[in-house]
């Protein structure tokens, strides 16, 4: 307190420096709570009978043998009332979209290999493992569906019997027109990998009834607490304000966390049935692998027309992603095809483009959120074209981008999914990441190996436009019964003067608790150090959407810089009654309330909030007890980043081995609330896509069996196949209270297409399969 960050030249912001995490005084310490910790009195764990079969109908489970053993206390099945009778559905108004309950535990019917089926509550989760072997299930295999792109001959789901979970055209301008008159018509077909969340803690839930007051508590590693609530209510037939969700410390979620899966619910079901007893579930690694949402396997279908300078006249584009056994909610089958559809085009000046795009259905674990959203995807297939009509015009994959970037004096730009871009940074991010690689020295060692007959090096690029912080014009749900728009935060000065922030966004290691603390210090005129922030609990915070779609900095950031805009002018207002001084003449810095040409404070804020709280006999009139304030903010649209990655590799044409050189990353963040968070988002996602680039890959065989089920052979990058990043920055300010724009998932969207692109550079080859392994490169560079 007492002003410590006050100099002669002002106080110094919080905003804009890397301070000291709040959270790694716990989290480095092994002092984190998370959900595994969880120990509550006469505790019980729930392990769940997995499906064996991709697609099969049940024709009996038989649970005695397991509801017999010692330390057993209940099994579970679809066809107990208390779960035959609801179901997670998650809704949309697209005119296409056809809905899919999912059962909390599978009644008359498998759809997916790892679906539960029987869920067995023990004393402890080894004798609960060892009792859902006893259950006895009597399958009937039906054929499975696996690729989406391929006819079904069983539907999934009956009400789909093409399995076309919805379908959506893009339209725009002329396509077919301007196609027939374009000097280069390119063509290709690409397909990309299926992959996994993955976050370090996979999902976890303790649930608990309190039978005499009818109420429920649940503890989840969740990003959106507050929809959690929401649809428990809605199923368990309670009052919102009786149930309460705690997210606590969570171990990364990328998106995986931010479904409510029908394990969640089966906990709180039994959780009443138990009724005291809490109910406790850890989902293990091959679990996660199995029945956890998937991401990503997609085809795209591009036929692109361009100018004999380069210019991308049209696009015409036929988008297929495989959503999996259900539609997950609350975001539907219709967030990965939808997303796709509206960003294929990029940050590229397009006016003419027609893309139909489709989710379709299959015997595999359910598609959702997963970093980047479909984006990943769609940039490796609209750079993949880009490089494709470079070569064929004679020019350089640089020379293209910078014909077609859109550009600063474009602002705002509609695109053709009628999206508004409002950065247009994209040329300056990319002459940046080009100045950071080297190009000259690039390109001038690149013609040495060739003629001395060494190991071939390529660069590849990528440019992309990541929409974050989405407002309820452009939100993230592809239209749901709401729109994920908003958040809300509350700040309030506690009688000692120091700060405690409510905030309805969490985290899962993104560092929020400093990011926010950054924040509501600068807005409010205290330091760093006084600030408390609390989020993922929902009896403290009000409603708030959670994290998802880079939205935090953006919106939480927003909704905390305007309720810390709120206290401060109470204290204004407050101070100004007390010392009989105009308001105007007063500020609030370092915790002290100082004067316009003062050298001493008037009064530190401990001392004012004794006054709010503790003396109200001095409170002037018209002026009420406590500091306090509730804020929200809404950006409408949201906020786009700009971005740009280039790579050096090095291919061993005997091994088809992949070494990457050097990395460069530009980004636009906006104003940098904390530089090293900052940083660190980018560098893992970068990595994050790194790894879904050249390793990570969901194999299902023919009959809906999952080969890739262990980290033995689902591939994840480690810190050796990372190469040192060199990140660069623009700090173009978007339009919201802070100027932020997010940086969660833009690293992310970037691999694909640069390692791609830089294997094509290298071997003078085509590159239409993910992820790029040393087999599939072997095999081209023959």
């Amino acid at each position: 307190m007492s002003g410590a960050n006050v100099t002669s030249d002002g106080p110094a912001r919080a905003i804009g420096r890397s301070l000291r995490r709040k959270e790694d005084g716990r989290l480095v310490t092994g002092h984190g709570r998370y959900v595994s910790d969880l120990q509550l009195p006469r505790m019980r764990h729930v392990a769940f009978l997995r499906s064996p079969y991709g697609h099969a109908g049940i024709i009996r489970v038989d649970a005695a043998p397991a509801q017999a053993m010692p330390g057993v206390h209940g099994v579970f099945s679809g066809e107990l009332a208390e779960f035959a009778s609801v179901s997670v559905c998650a809704l949309s108004a697209l005119p296409s979209y056809v809905t899919t309950d999912q059962p909390i535990l599978a009644r008359r019917k498998v759809r997916f290999a790892g679906e539960a089926v029987a869920a067995v509550v023990a004393d402890d989760r080894y004798l609960a493992e060892d009792a859902i072997e006893r259950i006895d299930v009597d399958y009937q295999p039906l054929p499975a569906t696996v690729i989406a792109w391929e006819p079904p001959v069983e539907p999934v789901h009956e009400r789909a019997a093409d399995n076309v979970l919805l379908e959506r055209t893009f339209d725009t301008g002329d396509v077919p027109d301007v196609l027939a008159g374009a000097h280069l018509v390119v063509e290709r077909e690409l397909i990309t990998n299926r992959h996994a969340g993955n976050p370090m803690e996979c999902r976890a839930g303790v649930a608990l009834w309190d039978a005499g007051e009818d109420k429920l508590t649940f503890w989840s590693g969740t990003q959106v607490p507050h929809i959690v609530r929401n649809m428990l209510a809605d199923l368990l037939g309670l009052a919102e304000g009786n149930i309460r969700v705690i997210a606590p410390d969570v171990g990364g979620g990328f998106g995986t966390k931010s479904v409510l899966y029908p394990e969640d619910v089966a906990l709180c079901l039994i959780a009443r049935s138990m009724r005291g007893f809490p109910i406790k579930w850890v989902e293990d690694r091959a679990e996660h692998l199995l029945a956890a949402t998937h991401a990503r396997e997609h085809r795209y279908r591009m036929k692109a027309g361009f100018g004999a300078d380069g210019e991308l006249l049209a696009l015409d584009a036929d988008v297929t992603c495989n959503v999996g056994a259900y539609s997950v909610y609350p975001w539907t089958a219709g967030i990965e095809p939808l997303m796709a559809g509206g960003l294929l085009s990029g940050p590229y000046r397009l006016q003419h483009y027609r893309c139909t795009v489709r989710g379709i259905a299959t015997n595999t674990s359910p598609s959702g959120p997963y970093r980047g959203v479909a984006r990943p995807a769609s940039v490796f297939a609209m750079e993949s074209v880009m490089n494709t009509a470079a070569r064929q015009l004679g020019m350089t994959a640089l020379d293209i981008r910078r014909r077609n970037l859109i550009t600063p004096a474009e602002i705002p730009y509609r695109m053709p999914s009628r999206l508004i871009d409002d950065s247009g940074w994209y040329g300056e991010c990319l002459e940046k990441a080009i100045a950071e690689i080297g190009y000259e020295e690039f390109l001038a060692e690149q013609e040495r190996r060739s003629v001395a007959g060494e190991k071939p090096i390529g660069l590849g690029l990528a440019c992309y436009n990541e929409l974050t912080g989405l407002g309820r014009a452009a939100s993230a749900g592809p239209r749901m019964p709401f729109r994920t728009g908003h958040d809300a935060c509350t700040v309030r000065v506690n009688p000692d003067g120091r700060v405690t922030v409510q905030s309805g966004v969490t985290s899962q290691g993104q560092g929020l608790e400093t990011t926010i603390a950054q924040v509501v210090a600068d807005a409010v005129g205290v330091d760093y150090d006084d600030v408390e922030v609390r989020i993922g609990d929902t009896n403290e915070a009000l409603w708030g959407f959670g994290a998802f779609s880079s939205r935090q900095a953006v919106i939480g950031g927003g909704a905390a810089h305007r309720a810390g805009n709120k206290v401060r002018d109470k204290i204004l207002r407050l101070a100004a009654a007390l010392f009989e001084t105009d308001i105007d003449s007063l500020s609030v810095a370092g915790g002290e309330i100082w004067a316009k040409g003062e050298d001493k404070s008037l009064a530190t804020l401990a001392e004012l909030s004794r006054v709010a709280y503790l003396e109200s006999q001095r409170l002037p009139q018209g002026i009420e007890p406590g500091l306090e304030a509730t804020a929200f903010f809404d950006p409408i649209y949201g906020a786009f980043s700009a971005g740009a990655q280039a790579a050096v590799v090095e291919i061993d044409r005997e091994t088809g081995e992949l070494t990457i050189l050097k990395w460069v990353c530009v980004e636009d963040a906006g104003n940098v609330i904390n530089p090293q968070v900052v940083d660190g988002q980018i560098a893992g996602s970068i990595a994050q896509g790194i790894g879904g680039a050249l390793y990570e890959h969901l194999i299902y065989d023919e009959a809906g069996n999952l080969s890739t089920g262990t980290l033995m052979d689902y591939l994840m990058p480690t810190s050796a196949e990372i190469p040192e990043l060199v990140i660069g920055h623009l700090s173009k300010p978007a339009d919201n209270p802070l100027g932020v724009r997010g940086v969660g998932e833009g690293g992310t969207l970037g691999p694909n297409a640069v390692l791609a692109g830089a294997v094509e550079d290298a071997l003078k080859v085509s590159i239409s399969r993910l992820p790029v392994t040393p087999a599939s490169v072997w095999e081209v560079a023959q």
